[in-house]
């Protein structure tokens, strides 16, 4: 056991207690109520700084082991452990959960009705986020997978938009059957003769049922089991054409909420991706990855096309997520394929599908923020009542010009060395797709630039020729998200020399 391995537990359920301290302060005391969750919040954005700053980047990666790890008994009779760890590919997903609650927060101090739930269930949702990046138990795992999407349903459906109850219902039942097919799918591998023989017993140990490759000399059984796991991430990704729930969610979801999804809750699928099916399956993973593959280039350009033909401000936002979200499953299905023999060139992929994890986390957050602001100065999202923002509003224009230009991979941002090296994986396996894959960043750059242009430009709407301009709160909530963008975009080595050393060890499993 690490000996800091209380770290992991600690920022996990820091959180957790918060929502017992906010439960017992009585919800008239709004203002108490908001302090005390943004202070709690704050602890573990402070915890994981600290755990990216003491990372060793040439230490233990999974499957052979983890850093700061933590495992002691928790039902012994079914092989269940407490046990948490962290590599290369989990430790920007903490710290970007962490932050981005923190920011969420912050923003929501505008939030008035029912605040004392809102806000208790904002920090248990992270509890749930941030225990699915920690956990190397399967059960663990799942429960936290299981514990993030209650609260995202209450938010949704309490705090939402006109149609907020049936987009928090589909929200949930698409997650559902995911989860379900998941669960299946990780009791197969429980059972499965390879992981027992290694471990001698049943165990939902992820470092053990990495090592063992299970049903890898049982094809038909590692394919059912495959796509199982595949269903239950690709939903959450999402993936098409498993998208439908995404647009309705976001749509109706308040601010906050819609950073949340966008930020993080979709990466629970592309970690899914990395953590499981990539290091598990590994067999399988270089069977169908043509299959992923597809469906990724699929994403890419239609979550393009159907972003530009979008005049919902937030739809635009939430489509241009299934377009951004096909490049990390397509870097992904790059590295497993069985085209490319240069490793190198797997590890590029790979860790362009981890930046842009990481850089549509910080863009699309900030967008769906920039959307926020409007929407709650001119009660309209829609792109044909705007016009001329950019003279009565100059500092949200300027922040809304920034994030678009990141969004759309404009060069010295994060996303344009994301999807840099996505395509160079790509080009390397197959310059077909890596050109066809092109054609979404043409698309994206079109809309994104449109939009600033209806936005922003043009004649001022009389309407709102009063609008005031971004407050303090919103600078605050903003800010992090660009500094980080420009910092990693400009001096992208020190996050790729962690995505690194997790690349490393999933492509060496993939042989």
């Amino acid at each position: 056991m690490d000996s800091n391995s209380w770290i992991l537990p600690v920022i996990t359920f820091v959180p957790l207690a918060g929502v017992l301290i906010v439960m017992f302060i009585p919800k008239q005391k709004t203002a108490a109520i908001k302090v005390t969750s943004i202070a709690m919040s704050l602890i573990p954005l402070v915890l994981s700084i600290w755990l990216w700053a003491g990372y060793d980047r040439s230490g233990p990666q999974f499957p052979n082991g983890m850093q700061f790890g933590i495992s002691v008994p928790w039902i012994p009779s079914l092989g269940v452990n407490f046990a948490m760890g962290v590599d290369g590919l989990s430790v920007p997903l903490v710290f970007l959960t962490a932050l981005l609650t923190t920011l969420s927060l912050v923003y929501s101090l505008i939030i008035n009705e029912r605040a004392k739930e809102y806000f208790w269930m904002f920090l248990l949702l992270e509890t749930g986020m941030l225990g699915v990046f920690v956990s190397l138990d399967f059960v663990l795992f799942f429960v936290f997978w299981e514990v993030s999407l209650v609260p995202m349903y209450f938010l949704i459906g309490i705090w939402g938009g006109p149609k907020r109850e049936y987009a928090a219902i589909k929200f949930f039942l698409y997650t559902m059957v995911g989860s379900m097919a998941m669960l299946l799918a990780i009791l197969a591998m429980y059972f499965s003769p390879e992981v027992t023989r290694l471990a001698g017993k049943h165990t939902f140990d992820m470092l053990t049922i990495a090592k063992a490759h299970p049903f890898a000399s049982n094809l038909p059984i590692a394919a059912l089991v495959f796509w199982g796991l595949f269903l239950g991430f690709a939903i959450k990704v999402p993936m098409f054409p498993f998208h439908t729930w995404l647009p309705d969610a976001h749509v109706e979801a308040p601010t906050a909420g819609s950073v949340i999804l966008a930020g993080v809750l979709l990466k629970m699928g592309t970690y899914g991706f990395m953590r499981v099916l990539m290091t598990m399956l590994p067999e399988a993973f270089s069977r169908y990855w043509w299959i992923i593959a597809i469906l990724s280039l699929v994403a890419i350009v239609y979550g393009a096309l159907v972003a530009m033909a979008q005049w919902d401000f937030k739809k635009l936002i939430a489509y241009s997520s299934v377009n951004h979200m096909g490049y990390v499953t397509l870097g992904c299905a790059v590295a497993g394929s069985g085209l490319l023999a240069n490793e190198q060139s797997k590890i590029i992929a790979l860790n362009g599908a981890q930046m842009q994890v990481f850089s549509h986390g910080l863009l699309t957050g900030a967008l769906f923020i920039l959307v926020g602001i409007v929407y709650e100065r001119a009660h309209t999202r829609m792109l044909s009542e705007f016009g001329g923002l950019g003279a009565v509003m100059p500092i949200y224009a300027g922040m809304l010009s920034f994030c678009s230009f990141g969004s759309l991979g404009l060069p010295g941002m994060t996303g344009f060395i994301a999807e840099l090296s996505v395509l160079t994986g790509t080009y390397n396996a197959s310059p077909l797709l890596a050109g066809l894959a092109l054609i979404g960043i043409v698309v994206t750059a079109a809309f994104m630039l449109w939009t600033v242009q209806r936005v922003l430009l043009g004649p001022l709407n009389p309407r709102w020729q009063n609008l005031p301009d971004a407050d303090a709160r919103e600078v605050i909530s903003l800010a992090p998200l660009m500094a980080l963008t420009l910092l990693f975009g400009i001096l992208p080595s020190h996050i790729l020399t962690i995505f690194n050393s997790a690349s490393e060890s999933i492509v060496r499993l993939l042989h």
